[in-house]
């Protein structure tokens, strides 16, 4: 069964992000690339959600060493973009949403 929703809409839970935050992947789910998808994909127990390539960007930096900050300007500086704070921040809010990531102890 995959996600019927777009998992790649930046929608916010309502609450205000942490930006000190430091997001990890949550443990019940796995993200690899897949060549029949020629995508990121995150596997979990009933199901998989395919990423867009953003997602997927912003997903691979949420390692629990890299608070909210780090990884938007992380972000920036690989893509040589300014102002994507916003939609970095919304994201991640929609996947913590969604149970994707969780908080690094």
């Amino acid at each position: 069964m995959s996600e019927t929703n777009d998992p790649n809409s930046a929608s916010n839970s309502g609450a205000p992000l942490d930006t000190a935050a430091r997001p990890k992947l949550n443990k019940l789910f796995r993200m690899q690339w897949e060549p029949a998808q020629d995508a990121h994909v995150l596997l979990y127990p009933e199901g998989m959600v395919k990423l867009n390539q953003s997602a997927a960007e912003i997903l691979k930096r949420c390692d629990g060493a890299h608070d909210v900050a780090a990884i938007v300007g992380d972000l920036e500086r690989s893509f040589n973009a300014t102002g994507i704070a916003p939609e970095v921040e919304a994201f991640i809010a929609h996947a913590f949403a969604r149970g994707w990531l969780e908080h690094s102890a």
